[in-house]
């Protein structure tokens, strides 16, 4: 007798649906961010947005943040190079977990939690694929091999990292601007 419970059909069923809700919760985000849909500000309010973040330059900083989100989302809900996809979108979550950090856990007090948990989501499809339902799988996995998921996973950290210090780094120049009187760079 067999403990399985669910049958390999009905685990790509999940599989499917799970990376294509993701992907369709990562394009809103980006669009929000690239063209102002759904509220959103567009490349011009996302920029002001990233600058006060001490994203530096920030027009460029608001299009790859669409972009990792938009475009990583897109790809991941169709299942396509979803080593690159899933690292792309990982590594924006985690960027943007730790700009909410500093309130905490919870999504209701503007902590990490939610991008966070978009962020491990994206690292599972890296890791485990987009399954049998997918542009990967009618490419033959062209754009996932096994030694792609290991890169964009080793990739994950080091992005974010560099990301990260580089925000510190604009933040603690534009905290000394006013005692040197300089403006900080507006980008």
């Amino acid at each position: 007798m067999s403990n399985i419970t669910t049958s390999p059909e009905a685990a790509a069923a999940a599989q499917t649906l799970f990376r294509v809700a993701l992907g369709g919760v990562l394009v809103a985000h980006g669009t929000q961010k690239l063209f102002g849909w759904f509220g959103g500000g567009g490349v011009e309010g996302t920029s002001k947005g990233m600058h006060a973040m001490g994203f530096r330059p920030a027009k460029p900083s608001a299009v790859l943040a669409g972009v990792g989100e938009a475009g990583a989302g897109l790809a991941l809900a169709l299942g396509l190079a979803t080593p690159a996809a899933g690292a792309a979108a990982a590594t924006t979550m985690g960027v943007a977990a730790s700009v909410h950090a500093p309130n905490g856990f919870f999504a209701t007090e503007g902590g990490l939690e939610y991008p966070a948990v978009l962020g491990m989501a994206a690292a599972a499809f890296t890791i485990g694929g987009s399954g049998p339902f997918s542009v990967d799988e009618l490419t033959g996995h062209v754009l996932d091999r096994p030694w792609m998921r290991i890169t964009a996973l080793a990739v994950i950290p080091t992005a974010i990292a560099i990301q990260v210090y580089r925000r510190r780094q604009a933040l603690a120049a534009d905290a000394a601007a006013p005692a040197t009187g300089t403006a900080p760079d507006e980008g």
